[in-house]
């Protein structure tokens, strides 16, 4: 596709600044981030769903940029004996900047296994508009809304917060920014559409044009329209990280509270929530059931 020459180059330029803001980022919430150990109870939790349905299935996590990386998770699914492998990226909505280069770099590791013919695949690789995720969201955003003075959905107002991506991925075909409306929409939905919203994009970094608005510019709009109770939704984020637990419980509370909203909350990122793990098991037991060969 006509992005694809330029990722690479924009990859380590996006990297290069993410690392430098991600370094005082950790230090503001305790010196490391969650990510690991959120995503093993997330697989504990997949596995022990899938055995309560019969499928008794190996679940392996491997991550980009710290271990287990995909290489190490690779190494034990040969190591031990797998020849058929379901894949199931952790974002919800698709995009090339996160599904499609997680999902390449498996392939780049499976090719200097020597393509590992034997160990036969199948992705998972969007599923923004699952129903069980949509009311996993729906179930977490219901419970923080009643922590604000005023309970009344139509004097709160959800901020959507999704992290962002170049606009030339979407300008180029992308389907992110779509899957990710889409998934605000049909949550939304599920809440009875009696609240107000704004969708808005964070994490942005480097000196290309992103996704708009950005929530903090999202955050000082709705200041100045007189908004008193704002709920942050981190929607493409599954687990707490230093997305969540820095750039939004730290520097979106602050810009709120510094705008003059003087309600500002957010909803807990998914993690273990019965209802996304359901949505989750749901997911990889369609596989197994179409091939019930496959491990996962």
């Amino acid at each position: 596709m006509p992005w694809r020459p330029m990722q690479k180059p924009l990859a380590w330029l996006i990297s290069t600044f993410r690392a430098k803001k991600s370094r005082a980022g950790y230090q503001k919430i305790g010196g490391g981030s969650p990510l690991r150990k959120l995503t093993e109870e997330q697989a504990q939790a997949l596995a022990e769903n899938l055995k309560q349905r019969g499928h008794d299935v190996k679940v392996y996590v491997g991550m980009r940029y710290w271990h287990p990386f995909n290489s190490e998770a690779v190494e034990q699914i040969l190591s031990d004996g797998i020849n058929r492998l379901i894949v199931l990226p952790l974002y919800p909505q698709f995009s090339i900047s996160t599904t499609g280069s997680s999902t390449k770099d498996l392939y780049r590791i499976l090719q200097t296994k020597g393509g590992a013919r034997h160990l036969r695949r199948s992705y998972i690789t969007r599923w923004f508009d699952h129903p069980l995720y949509i009311q996993a969201l729906a179930e977490m955003i219901r419970e923080e809304m009643a922590k604000f003075p005023d309970e009344d959905p139509s004097r709160i107002h959800l901020l959507y917060s999704a992290h962002s991506v170049p606009q030339s991925y979407i300008e180029e075909g992308d389907p992110y920014l779509k899957h990710t409306q889409k998934t605000v929409e049909l949550v939304n939905e599920a809440l009875g559409n009696r609240s107000p919203w704004t969708l808005a994009f964070q994490s942005k970094v480097g000196p290309v044009r992103w996704l708009e608005p950005s929530t903090e510019e999202a955050l000082h709009r709705l200041a100045k329209e007189g908004a008193r109770q704002v709920l942050a939704i981190p929607i493409s984020f599954v687990s707490e990280h230093i997305e969540t637990l820095y750039e939004i419980d730290i520097e979106y509370s602050e810009i709120a509270e510094e705008a003059g909203v003087p309600y500002f909350r957010r909803a807990p990122a998914l993690n273990s929530h019965p209802t996304f793990i359901q949505a989750l098991t749901e997911l990889v037991a369609q596989k197994l059931d179409q091939n019930p060969h496959y491990y996962s």
